[in-house]
């Protein structure tokens, strides 16, 4: 369980510490707790989710030219200048999700449905709203990429078809997930 106690401690330090565990470490920590997760087969609640989360660190992904499939590049601590929050929130029966980037002044804001899919812990999003703010002056609210039409059709597609995390550790404190391109994510609870 080392592992977990390492990862609670990238989650509770991050914004408040500059001596945080080396990023190989923690890399090694989510693949571990992924693979608990997947011999545990435990399923979580979206309820779980609600509320606002900080990312604090990322892996990417290399796609390899063979077909070995994806192989995790470098992780990566996100610098503290960058505030990226990810909200999960009901709205009537159903979930969204709202993601803001704040750099600086510039604020950019996405938000769109969800569903979760309660035995694989996998949550799938589109984000089909956006608002641009630019030190607190909106630039740009509205639907982007079809939006409107594609939220009217997001719960009748296919999972496959969609972006997703797959959640493999949720906490009160930290949530991590690898999402469908393969990286791996670990957010910190900020609410």
């Amino acid at each position: 369980m080392e592992h977990l106690s390492l990862l609670e401690q990238v989650a509770n330090s991050f914004l408040t510490s500059s001596n945080l565990p080396d990023s190989d470490t923690v890399v090694e920590a989510l693949l571990q707790a992924e693979k608990e997760a997947r011999q545990r087969k435990s399923s979580a609640s979206f309820e779980q989710l609600i509320g606002t989360w900080r990312l604090c660190f990322i892996t990417g992904t290399k796609k390899t030219r063979q077909k070995a499939g994806i192989v995790l590049g470098a992780g990566k601590y996100i610098p503290k200048f960058i505030k990226i929050t990810l909200t999960y929130f009901l709205d009537q029966e159903q979930g969204r999700v709202n993601n803001c980037v704040e750099v600086g002044g510039l604020t950019l804001s996405l938000t769109g449905p969800i569903k979760f899919l309660i035995k694989k812990n996998i949550l799938a999003f589109d984000f089909t709203q956006m608002i641009v703010k630019l030190f607190n002056f909106k630039i740009y609210q509205g639907y982007i990429r079809s939006g409107k039409s594609k939220e009217e059709k997001f719960y009748q597609e296919k999972i496959n078809q969609q972006a997703f995390f797959a959640y493999f550790l949720i906490q009160d404190r930290l949530i991590a997930a690898r999402g469908r391109g393969g990286g791996l994510a670990l957010w910190t609870r900020i609410d």
